[in-house]
């Protein structure tokens, strides 16, 4: 005979606070209106408009 246990609730999902790492982007751009961006190898720029949106290009 197989007993199985009871089927268990799903963990609790993590805050979104805890999990998602915030920066300023002032804080990666400084004084100027654009950075580049290394991941994996490869280049990213951040770049910051006229009307203050962000641009990421690679």
């Amino acid at each position: 005979m197989i007993v199985r246990s009871p089927p268990q609730p799903p963990a609790p999902k993590a805050d979104r606070a805890d999990s998602i790492k915030e920066v300023e982007v002032a804080s990666l751009i400084g004084t100027g209106r654009e950075v580049v961006l290394l991941h994996r190898g490869e280049r990213y720029r951040l770049r910051v408009t006229a009307n203050g949106k962000l641009i990421l290009t690679k």
